[in-house]
């Protein structure tokens, strides 16, 4: 019962509450809504005086800023500015410095000028009383010895002349002496063994080789159709073929011996075999550069047999070998080498130095002749280039650098070889001349003795390598003799070239006679 009663009062408050919840919710959810809205404007506006505040300030903190960075500015260009003013002034206090020290200098360089010029006149003053007194003196001078200041002067300068002149000759021909009596013992032995070793063939010097031909008809056959064959042996050798009107015979022309030489042989062995076409003509020449080839290496090897030498370096061998194809003033330059090498080991006995390697030097003192058609330079740049490369001693470059008196030698076997060099060269017959270029030597050697005083007559003899000069006995004493000797044999080296050496000799002769009646 008490359960049906608390379930009907249940549903009945229950209903009371739908009912009053029906009616009253509406009202309450627009009140809560405007409500709410008022606060999202407030907030709005609290946010928008916010935002305001802040734009604001951020202004005020940006226009502070960049019064800060300006004022910093400014402070900087005034402290350059002060920097800069502060300079100009130091610079104009020592512009003003130093123009008070140029006035300064100015004043004493007057006041000097103003001191030297005074010094300048009473020299000037002091002068002229001397050129007087001077003039003075002379004329009294004169008086006393009856003569002018220019004889006296010319008197005096005789005298001091042949006073010295004397004294000069004097003391040349002493120490002429001394040598020569010390030296010249050992001199006669060396020079007498190392002659009597030497002897060679006259070769004349040439560019040009002939050919001999059979008959002429050969002629065109070398030359071929349109000159093929002419054109490809030419290019073949490296050399100039002649063909002219001379019978029977090519002329072979070209600077190079070696390249002549295998032009040479090839045309003979193309005579010979008789075919000669452009294929005939390159198996020809191909196989003579194979045979000169390996004649320049045997000649290499025989001549160091011949000298006693240790083996070289294959490519100084040939270098050796190629001296057999050129020649110096129609000297062979390999048996000229031969000889130097022989001389020098002979005198290298006799003053008991090495003589392996005086031949050594003897024989490369000319070894840049080789190859000098083919390499730029001297032969002696090229000697010394060769020796160098292939490590030949200091002795050896040097006697080849000193031969021809480039540089001074260092040693006594460098002055061997141009004494060597010397001989063999200057030995009559072994180089030749031109009969034009032999009489204008001789003609000048006269000429040069003839023109110093006290010369009567000059006479040179033995091909020119030797002069003789005749002197006046009355003007020209014993030891002006020696004098006249050294002068006309330094005007000789200094106006000419000749091969060897020039003997000056000067004979003064006095001849007594009378005649009994």
């Amino acid at each position: 019962m008490k359960e049906a009663i608390f379930l009907i009062v249940g549903l009945l408050v229950g209903g009371v509450i739908g009912y009053l919840l029906l009616k009253f919710v509406p009202a309450f959810g627009l009140k809560n809504a405007q409500n709410k809205v008022k606060r999202v404007v407030k907030d709005a506006e609290i946010k928008a005086e916010q935002i305001t505040r802040s734009a604001q300030l951020d202004a005020k903190t940006i226009v502070y800023e960049m019064k800060a960075e300006a004022e910093k500015e400014i402070k900087e260009m005034k402290k350059e500015i002060a920097e800069a003013e502060n300079k100009l002034l130091q610079r104009e206090q020592s512009i003003d410095r130093r123009d008070i020290t140029l006035q300064a200098k100015e004043e004493n360089l007057e006041l000097k000028n103003e001191q030297l010029t005074k010094k300048l006149a009473d020299i000037d003053k002091k002068e002229e009383e001397l050129d007087k007194k001077t003039d003075l003196i002379i004329k009294e001078l004169e008086q006393v010895s009856s003569m002018s200041t220019a004889e006296a002067k010319a008197e005096l300068f005789k005298r001091v002349e042949a006073k010295i002149s004397q004294e000069v000759a004097a003391y040349i021909k002493n120490h002429e002496e001394e040598a020569r009596n010390t030296a010249e013992e050992t001199a006669r032995n060396i020079i007498s063994l190392a002659i009597s070793k030497y002897s060679q063939e006259v070769v004349c010097e040439s560019t040009v080789s002939t050919v001999a031909l059979p008959n002429d008809e050969l002629k065109g056959r070398i030359i071929g159709r349109e000159g093929r064959n002419i054109k490809t042996i030419e290019q073949l050798t490296g050399v100039d073929l002649i063909i002219d009107d001379t019978p029977e015979v090519i002329t072979v022309s070209c600077f190079d011996p070696i390249r002549r030489e295998i032009a040479t042989k090839s045309l003979e062995a193309l005579i010979k075999d008789g075919r000669i076409q452009p294929g005939r003509i390159e198996e020809i020449v191909e196989k003579v550069k194979q045979e000169i080839n390996t004649i320049i290496l045997k000649t290499g090897e025989e001549t160091l047999f011949e000298l006693g030498l240790p083996k070289l370096n294959k490519e100084l061998v040939e270098c050796i070998g190629k001296l057999k194809y050129r020649t110096s003033y129609g000297q062979n330059a390999l048996q000229h080498s031969k000889e130097v090498a022989h001389l020098c080991g002979v005198m290298a006995a006799e003053l008991g130095l090495n003589q392996t390697l005086a031949k050594r030097a003897g024989l490369f003192h000319d070894i840049g002749k080789s190859i000098d058609y083919e390499v730029e330079g001297s032969h002696v740049e090229i000697g010394v280039r060769l020796a160098k490369k292939y490590g030949e001693s200091d002795v050896v470059i040097n006697a080849i650098q000193s031969h021809h008196g480039d540089v001074p030698s260092n040693n006594a076997i460098s002055n061997l070889v141009a004494a060597a060099d010397t001989l063999s060269a200057a030995r009559p017959g072994a180089r030749s001349e031109s009969l034009e270029n032999y009489i204008k030597r001789v003609e000048k050697l006269e000429e040069i003795s003839k023109g110093f005083e006290g010369v009567s007559q000059a006479f040179a003899i033995q091909a020119g390598r030797e002069i003789r000069v005749m002197v006046v006995p009355e003007k020209v004493d014993d030891l002006a003799s020696y004098k006249i000797a050294r002068d006309i044999k330094d005007k000789i080296e200094n106006e000419l070239t000749y091969p060897g050496q020039i003997k000056v000799t000067v004979i003064r002769e006095v001849r007594a006679s009378e005649t009994a009646k």
